[in-house]
């Protein structure tokens, strides 16, 4: 089993507004959108991990019908690590051979590309397997359990990063055409161009932001 871990804790300071919330179509959010999307790729249990406004976030995913597991992380505001090593916490146990790990910032990743990831990992069992396009590296990222002991040790000031890096290869490495693996959203220019971008994925509405 491959469960997904979401990281939606932030403040989503540089947005201005939470994040996980904004609106995507009629019908979703940027969370609730990934969370389907993973849903949709056949991945059963998706775990979404929260802080800054948990309540906020768990009754928006819930007013859309969608009730992915949601871990609390009191401690978001010491870093991504910490939200990382909450979800890790959520999804470990017998059975489990990785963690798909996302985050809310990168919302437009297509089904097709979860499946692909997920599919590399299970021929070639690389440590780490992650979506390129060239020389850009995307969302999700499958970490493989021979390296869970690595992100518990891991230093919280330099996060996972290090750990990543140190295990990528070629045989992890799966190369996509798809622009959604690849967006990330951290500021209202970013979200206005992303809606423009994904129109054509999904009907969108721009709200004022």
């Amino acid at each position: 089993m491959i469960p997904a871990v979401i990281l939606a804790a932030g403040k989503s300071t540089r947005m201005g507004r939470l994040k996980a919330v904004l609106p995507v179509g009629e019908a979703d959010t940027l969370l609730s959108h990934i969370v389907r999307t993973f849903q949709n790729a056949g991945v059963e249990d998706v775990v979404v991990v929260v802080g800054h406004e948990a309540g906020t976030v768990r009754e928006s995913l819930e007013s859309r019908g969608l009730r992915p597991r949601i871990v609390v992380n009191a401690a978001y505001e010491t870093g991504q690590l910490s939200s990382l090593l909450a979800g890790l916490n959520a999804i470990d146990r017998p059975g489990v051979t990785g963690m798909l790990l996302s985050l809310v910032d990168v919302p437009f990743v297509s089904s097709d590309t979860v499946r692909a990831v997920l599919q590399r990992y299970r021929t070639k069992h690389a440590p780490i397997v992650r979506p390129v396009r060239g020389d850009a590296h995307g969302h999700p990222v499958l970490i493989a359990r021979e390296l869970f002991g690595a992100l518990r040790a891991a230093d919280p000031s330099s996060g996972a990063k290090p750990v990543v890096r140190a295990n990528v290869s070629a045989e992890g490495d799966v190369p996509v055409d798809d622009d959604g693996a690849f967006c990330d959203i951290d500021t209202p220019e970013d979200y206005d161009r992303a809606l423009k971008r994904f129109s054509t994925r999904t009907s969108v509405r721009r709200p004022g932001l």
